[in-house]
């Protein structure tokens, strides 16, 4: 760290395997086109969501499962066709993890992105960020707080845009009488809205304290555990029940739902605001016409990508109140005194004693608002590269290869990482948006250095070999970019997304010196240990074979990244790559043909299904079919191969079969293996013996390209079923 350069970044994260809170330090984090970098001046924590992920990262392991029994029903399912390895080892990366925790920050713009025009330099916003000296946050989760707002009250922001989006999910008009059961934070913000709206409003909850502050700010109150609850209510109204019911409780019990449709009028309105059991009775909502919505925390534009990750606004006269729009909203009310929050900080810790502050959040049972305060005296920036303890003589021998790595998501940290670091390999710099996750993941293996900045790991002359792992439209411009600097690289799948970026690499590694790099991609699968051996019997068979490769994919949601055509390249783009490469390897000769057609995808999705059918210079045979409708249940791959009057069976890979004769020749392991860590150690060992790659460049530019013809011939297939544009 130089003179110019300021403390690290500090960033408040939970370890769920063991509940144990902790201070990361990172390097300093780069905002994206559509991002500010924001300097923290305060921070709420907010006491019922946070305490939720306190208490559950405290349970043991049965505790842990007990409260997500969803989760233990999905793992169970993959234990049949997966087996127990793979499950146990994904289930305890993510244990492993760090956790960011918090949603509510007030601080000042350092630095805009290139396409942020709405904010300047040193403008105080509230934003969604968690709790770090220095977040970065899309355009759209900011906005500006007006000078009457102290930043103790914009801290509250958040959690009073998401009762506002209740509150507007329930439409109330003046006169209306609401109760809210639940009076936490969320639930006293949203008294004082409904008040604010011209409502006459009950408070119900079962704590006395609480239900004081809610007749504070006007509210009659009753206490929740009243066996005659929704005939108090009825007696409120005059009789007629609550015109509108919010839960803003936290709990797995079925109980205030089950209240909610019992306090209400005929054709009322009931709002899940908080967490609540919905064990419902069919008949408290029959017989009242009951409207029963729940409302996704603060507004329109929450979880959408388009909106939150590329600053893409709705136009405000389709969607008046989106979540920007409701943080200025509250904001607005807090400047003309509408809404206090003073009454509801219990606590006041300083940041750096943000271990005290959780502790009081589980052990007080008071504790309601507690505001971190952050350090805004002078000073310079946090550094973007940062040393990890430890020296690189005491962890590695000197002689090995130096590798640097730019990205670490998941596949990256649940397989690559670990490979690496046990590869004997000399770890040198990770490069990675300065996120808790990928700060974790370079201490965990033992990197050197950690830097947010990608271009300090290719100028490295220091670093032999790269490892490139970062989303799908940036490999070719990092493996040129690699190359163009002299260092070998090892790419994850996909090589690139169109032809002119591989033509782009293939020029690179055209000017690159002799003797060549190596140049690795990631497939794996032509590693495992059941595939080397398909390929052992393959080659004694004479003439033509036939292959059939049946994946079963599986749906991914349709936001995420992969999906993104420009920037996962689309699921035949991003993942058939994969298998048409484990063809290509177990048939051994040259890719001739390729046709392609797909099934249409859903929602307007690119196709997410298609059948993909190879010929190959000896004449065999192979297709692919990549289906993304199966069943759970039914393994994801399997690969049969016809030829020499014998037949043999790839399944998931845990078994190996040959057919011939009465019965099978069976080969079976307990533990799957797609060959992710040897795929890792053979582009080591290369390095290590100055040898030729493991996988010839020609090859891996022929797999690519026959992917991206693949791709293109199903999307014309879909194009051509559908006819004519009207």
């Amino acid at each position: 760290m130089n003179a110019t350069e300021g403390a690290p970044v500090r960033q408040v994260v939970q370890h769920l395997r063991t509940g144990t809170i902790e201070l990361l330090e990172l390097p300093a984090p780069r905002p994206l086109a559509h991002e500010l970098l924001i300097r923290t001046r305060c921070s709420l924590l907010s006491a019922g969501t946070e305490r939720m992920l306190l208490e559950f990262g405290r349970a043991g392991l049965i505790g842990k499962a007990l409260q997500q029994p969803e989760r233990v029903r999905l793992l169970l399912e993959r234990l049949r066709t997966d087996g127990i390895g793979p499950v146990l080892d994904a289930a305890f990366t993510k244990l492993d993890e760090p956790l960011p925790l918090g949603y509510a920050n007030v601080g000042t713009v350092a630095e805009v992105g290139a396409e942020v025009h709405a904010f300047r330099s040193g403008e105080r916003v509230v934003s969604n960020a968690a709790h770090a000296s220095w977040a970065r946050v899309s355009t759209n989760l900011c906005a500006r707080v007006p000078e009457a707002v102290s930043d103790e009250q914009a801290a509250f922001v958040v959690p009073a845009a998401i009762a506002l989006q209740g509150v507007r999910l329930a439409e109330p008009t003046l006169g209306e009488c609401f109760a809210v059961i639940g009076t936490g934070l969320i639930g006293l913000l949203a008294v004082q809205l409904l008040t604010a709206s011209g409502c006459q409003v009950i408070a119900l909850d079962t704590r006395a304290d609480r239900l004081e502050l809610a007749a504070r700010f006007g509210a009659r109150c009753i206490a929740a555990d009243d066996p005659d609850v929704a005939a108090r209510v009825r007696e409120l109204t005059g009789g007629r029940g609550a015109d509108g019911v919010l839960v803003t409780a936290a709990t797995d019990s079925d109980a205030p739902m089950r209240a909610a449709a019992q306090m209400s009028r005929k054709r009322g309105r009931v709002i899940l605001v908080g967490v609540a059991g919905l064990h419902l009775s069919r008949a408290d909502f029959y017989a009242k016409e009951l409207k029963l919505q729940v409302s996704c925390s603060y507004g329109p534009g929450r979880y959408d990508p388009e909106y939150e990750a590329r600053g893409r606004d709705y136009p405000l006269p389709f969607v008046r109140w989106t979540e920007q729009r409701n943080f200025e909203a509250v904001l607005a009310l807090l400047a003309a005194g509408g809404l206090s929050v003073e009454a509801l900080i219990s606590h006041r810790f300083a940041f750096a004693d943000a271990r005290r502050a959780y502790e009081a959040l589980l052990e007080d049972a008071n504790a309601l608002g507690i505001l971190l305060d952050y350090d805004t005296g002078p000073s310079p920036p946090p550094p973007a590269s940062l040393r990890l303890p430890g020296e690189p003589a005491t962890r590695r021998a000197l002689a090995s290869p130096v590798l640097g790595m730019i990205g670490a998501g998941a596949y990256a940290r649940r397989f690559l990482l670990p490979a690496l670091k046990d590869s004997g390999a000399r770890l040198a710099m990770l490069a990675a948006q300065g996120s808790p996750l990928a700060g974790w993941a370079a201490r965990t293996a033992q990197f050197e250095a950690f830097t947010s900045d990608p271009t300090a790991v290719i100028a490295d002359d220091a670093i032999d070999a790269l490892v490139i792992a970062t989303r799908h439209d940036s490999h070719a411009r990092y493996v040129c970019a690699a190359l163009a600097a002299g260092k070998h690289v090892f790419v994850e799948k996909p090589l690139a997304l169109t032809e002119g970026e591989l033509a782009e690499v293939r020029a690179a590694y055209a000017d690159a010196r002799e003797p060549k790099p190596i140049l690795m991609v990631g497939f794996n699968r032509r590693f495992a240990p059941h595939a080397l051996e398909l390929r052992r019997r393959l080659e004694r068979v004479p003439g033509p074979r036939a292959l059939i490769y049946t994946v079963n994919a599986g749906s991914v949601p349709p936001e995420h990244w992969s999906q993104d055509a420009r920037v996962g390249g689309g699921r035949l783009l991003g993942e058939a790559c994969h298998f048409i490469d484990l063809l290509r390897f177990l048939v051994g000769r040259p890719i001739t043909a390729v046709t392609a057609s797909a099934l249409p995808g859903r929602g307007g999705l690119p196709c997410e299904s298609a059948t993909i059918t190879l010929r190959f210079a000896d004449d065999s045979i192979g297709t692919v079919h990549y289906l993304a409708d199966g069943a759970r249940a039914f393994p994801k791959e399997r690969v049969e191969v016809f030829g020499g009057g014998d037949t043999w069976q790839l399944n998931n890979f845990r078994s190996l079969s040959a057919f011939a004769g009465r019965a099978p020749r069976l080969g079976v392991s307990w533990r799957q293996d797609k060959g992710n860590r040897a795929c890792v150690q053979a582009f080591i060992a290369a390095l290590r013996a100055g040898a030729p790659s493991p996988m010839d460049f020609a090859e891996l530019l022929e797999v690519s390209y026959a992917t991206i013809e693949a791709a293109r011939q199903a999307e014309a297939s879909l194009r051509a079923a559908a006819g004519p544009a009207p």
